[in-house]
């Protein structure tokens, strides 16, 4: 019998898996990681100007390279206390209404939008649903497709559901090599499916949301190379991929014309996954 348990293969783990438990790493770079290293001159902005001010949700005025922006990502936090401050990323609605007058406030001074994500969802709590969390998302999704500046999002852990996407409906949506970018999480998958959260490999399999799948989807425009996953130890490879991947596609989009940044953006959108059969 124990020889019989010594030859028995290992368990297989999926690949979609094996890329969610390094997108999730708590040592990975945060957002707030890539905006302190690339933009300078950072001025944050506070409140919704409607309820409060959402901690979880960063947003400030900043330059990149000397230009000026306006750069917008979720707070994450390292340790327990920031963690519970920021809810483990997850804005409440008062943080994408800030995010959305601070786009609103890009869009009247000419500067360029930059995004910057890595949150499992937005917040679900009672009271964030009672201020409107949907609507303040579907807000967002809209004004953010119609923003006449150049806007940029790089997706650098997870990103989730429509909570993400009120960040990234823009003109270039970037990704990292080992982030994940998904309708819902593969626990809520699985829960759904199977109604077992414990076929969550199965389920991450299934979303076909690695960098790698979202690119040839048509979800994203670039996936960013990680030599190696982007923690601390890693930071300057990783950093000076973005950086690049940044100016590069900055340049390119600020030598168009707002109404074609518009109607390429739309196009991009409208057709993202569509799957077309021939009729027999």
């Amino acid at each position: 019998m124990a020889e019989m348990e010594a030859v028995r293969p290992a368990v297989d783990v999926p690949d979609a898996w094996r890329k969610t438990e390094v997108a999730r790493d708590p040592q990975r770079l945060h957002p707030m990681d890539f905006l302190e290293a690339l933009f300078t001159n950072l001025l944050e902005i506070h409140g919704d100007r409607g309820f409060g001010d959402d901690p979880a949700m960063y947003c400030a005025l900043a330059s990149y390279e000397e230009q000026p922006v306006m750069v917008i990502c979720n707070r994450k936090g390292r340790t327990t206390k920031d963690r519970m401050k920021y809810r483990f990323g997850s804005p409440e609605p008062e943080g994408y209404r800030k995010a959305l007058r601070c786009m609103k406030l890009a869009e009247k001074f000419g500067r360029p939008v930059i995004t910057f994500l890595d949150l499992a969802g937005a917040y679900p709590g009672l009271g964030a649903e009672e201020r409107g969390q949907g609507e303040a998302i579907a807000k967002n999704l809209i004004e953010m497709a119609g923003l006449r500046v150049p806007t940029i999002a790089v997706i650098t852990g997870e990103g989730g559901s429509g909570g993400a996407l009120a960040l990234a409906v823009a003109d270039r949506v970037l990704i990292l090599e080992n982030a994940i970018y998904s309708v819902i999480s593969p626990e809520g998958c699985a829960s759904i499916m199977w109604k077992d959260a414990g076929k969550r490999q199965q389920a991450a399999e299934a979303l076909k949301y690695t960098a790698a799948d979202v690119k040839r989807l048509g979800c994203v425009d670039e996936v960013i190379s990680e030599s190696e996953p982007s923690i601390a130890e890693n930071r300057n490879p990783v950093l000076e991929q973005v950086n690049a991947a940044l100016r590069r596609h900055l340049q390119d989009l600020q030598g168009r014309e707002v109404a074609a940044l518009l109607e390429v953006r739309y196009a991009k959108f409208r057709n993202i996954a569509q799957f077309y059969t021939a009729a027999q």
